[in-house]
């Protein structure tokens, strides 16, 4: 754990409040950032993750690279006062932050460089509708949101190599399988070192004493 993570955690269990980082911004990625040395994940927005796909006109992009930029471009060496929310499981530090007055969640959504992250807030609802409304930015592509991306891409780097695509998942209310086109299925990953395996059809899963998902 770094010395600056540290410090902030300390804090908080010796106060029961959140520390607020503060200093100048250096970005990582459009809704990540190191401030005053300290990683921070900014609260309540969800951006483009690196390498994934834009399109527009015919002409495809990273998008990801893209919103990164236009976000250096405006905010980079900048000084900035965050608010801490949280601590996410990377150790980030989760927070709203202010640069030069301008809430940087609030700019971000509502000129179209990320998406409101609604899994965890609504705080930037009404700004999204906005940049929604005017096709600013990311509203103007056709681009999945990162949410949506990133399950997809976990679905992949886990699919079988065969047409055997029914998951038999172990978790806590017992053997599980999930077919395509599920609720959880694109979110279910599976480790063969648990047990878990992959299936053919519904009859072989549930010889082998899986039951279908409830959902």
């Amino acid at each position: 754990m770094t010395r600056p993570l540290f410090l902030f955690l300390a804090l908080f269990l010796a106060t029961g409040s959140f520390a607020a980082p503060g200093g100048v911004l250096r970005v990582i990625d459009a809704d990540t950032f190191d401030i005053g040395g300290v990683r921070v994940r900014l609260f309540g927005v969800d951006a483009p993750e690196m390498g994934q796909p834009c399109a527009s006109g015919g002409q495809k992009w990273d998008c990801g690279r893209w919103a990164r930029d236009v976000v250096r471009d405006r905010f980079e060496g900048q000084r900035a006062r965050c608010t801490q929310q949280d601590i996410d499981r990377y150790g980030r530090v989760v927070a709203t932050c202010d640069v030069g007055g301008v809430d940087l969640g609030a700019a971000l959504v509502s000129d179209g460089i990320a998406w409101a992250y609604r899994r965890y807030s609504s705080k930037y609802d009404l700004d999204e509708k906005a940049a929604a409304v005017a096709g600013r930015g990311l509203w103007g592509f056709d681009v999945e949101r990162p949410a949506d991306y990133r399950a997809g891409q976990a679905a992949a780097r886990n699919a079988p190599e065969t047409d055997c695509v029914i998951k038999g998942n172990i978790s806590k209310s017992g053997r599980i399988y999930h077919v395509p086109g599920g609720r959880d299925y694109d979110r279910t990953a599976i480790n063969p070192s648990r047990g878990e395996r992959w299936f053919c059809s519904r009859s072989e899963a549930e010889a082998a004493g899986w039951r279908a998902t409830r959902n």
